[in-house]
């Protein structure tokens, strides 16, 4: 992958007919230690942009989400990766502005060019509200572990510094583990800086993280506790920015088969309709935990039952537990669970139905189409579903198939909460 400049940004942007939303970079914001000044510009939106080599595979985002959270992965689903032809599969898995991509094309992650040092280094990095750990590829890997991929240099940073005595380590599911030492620097995404932000430089990478060369690194968004470095945690991103922002949230306006933006700082009322309804969210054990009020399959009737659950921008599926899912999967004609295709499948000229989740007395429509993730093999007329069961994860998730259909609140004030509202879908 070619070192991306803040030039060459501007006019691949452009290209894709998305310059203008980059807007002049003027006042960007700095904060001492992470978050103590009071910014000139205390907000960001950050513009995402499709992979046009983009292609799904329903049994890898399974089994990337089963590595994520730890849970063993089931010998069926190992299998059904390997059938479609998939090698090593593991993984785990903002107004000024920055563009965002797909990480490979097999799932829906997202990428946005950051900056980090003096002079700014760029790099690509996946936002996901499902961890808390800012890692990047570095400079202090092994040449055989990058394959494209850009690297962050601390020695090439005249305000980078060591954190003297720290580590970090992300162990996942199949035992594969990325690790590494730490420094602080200067880090930037779309005007908004945080000085001396905590830098998890890799030493060690999964294989799967090798393989993925458009992703350098993640920036975590869950809250602190989550954050794995030893033997002092750091504080995220998000959290050494808020109290320069204008109001201490980001929002998602995710999309379906378009390009969406994440929001810091503000709440752009042209992005939604009706109200926001706001939800407790539980920041233990460090995840954005709310629980939705029940469900719809279709022009059924809502029943009421309360489905506690994470909201993830870095899982791709929306995970419900079994009743709710053999409730859906009973009104698509054909549909089964199979395991030699990783998941819940149905015949792709299958009507689909909507699926309805409650917050509060609100509630937000996810269409039959957004369900369908496409043929399991190309040509293929068997389809893989958007909603597949949690009980092998042992957690419920509101990946991006909820996320899509709604404008997305994480507000992280004292008391956390996170907002949903309808908006225009396509």
């Amino acid at each position: 992958m070619p070192t991306i400049t803040n030039l060459l940004l501007t006019a691949t942007l452009a290209a894709a007919g998305l310059g203008s939303a980059l807007p002049p970079r003027i006042g960007t914001t700095v904060f001492p230690e992470g978050n103590a000044a009071e910014p000139s510009q205390g907000r960001a939106s950050l513009k995402q942009v499709r992979n046009p080599s983009y292609r799904f595979n329903g049994a890898l985002s399974v089994y990337k989400t089963y590595l994520k959270y730890g849970a063993p992965v089931p010998d069926y689903l190992i299998k059904a990766v390997a059938k479609m032809g998939v090698s090593h599969p593991e993984s785990r898995r903002g107004t000024g502005s920055a563009a965002a991509t797909p990480i490979d094309e097999y799932d829906i992650a997202y990428v946005t060019p950051v900056t980090i040092g003096t002079p700014p280094q760029t790099l690509n990095l996946d936002f996901d509200t499902g961890s808390s750990d800012l890692w990047v590829f570095s400079s202090s890997m092994p040449t055989s572990q990058i394959r494209g991929q850009e690297i962050y240099s601390p020695n090439k940073s005249s305000t980078s510094k060591l954190l003297s005595g720290h580590s970090w380590s992300i162990t996942y599911g199949d035992g594969s583990a990325s690790r590494g030492n730490v420094y602080t620097d200067n880090f930037t995404v779309g005007g908004l800086t945080a000085s001396q932000q905590a830098v998890e430089c890799a030493q060690q990478v999964s294989t799967s993280f090798t393989r993925e060369t458009q992703i350098d690194g993640l920036v975590g968004l869950g809250f602190g506790a989550l954050n794995t470095v030893s033997p002092k945690a750091q504080a995220t991103y998000f959290d050494n920015i808020k109290a320069g922002l204008d109001k201490p949230l980001f929002t998602s306006d995710l999309k379906f088969k378009a390009a969406g933006t994440y929001d810091f700082g503000y709440i752009d009322e042209k992005k939604y309709t009706g109200n926001i309804t706001y939800s407790a969210v539980n920041p233990n054990p460090g995840y954005w935990t709310w629980t939705s009020t029940g469900y719809a399959v279709g022009s059924g009737a809502f029943t009421s039952t309360p489905i506690n659950n994470i909201a993830d921008t870095g899982t791709t599926l929306l995970y419900l537990p079994n009743t709710i899912i053999s409730a859906y999967y009973r009104q698509i004609a054909g549909s089964s669970n199979s395991r030699s295709y990783g998941g819940y499948v149905f015949p792709c000229s299958a009507d689909i139905p909507s699926f309805t989740f409650g917050v509060g007395t609100a509630r937000i429509t996810i269409p039959g189409k957004y369900i369908n993730y496409g043929e399991v093999t190309e040509g293929s007329t068997t389809c893989f579903g958007g909603i597949q069961s949690s009980s092998g994860v042992g957690i419920n998730i509101f990946g991006d198939v909820a996320l899509k259909a709604a404008y997305v609140v994480f507000d992280g004030a004292d008391s956390p909460r996170i907002g949903w509202a309808a908006k225009t879908l396509v």
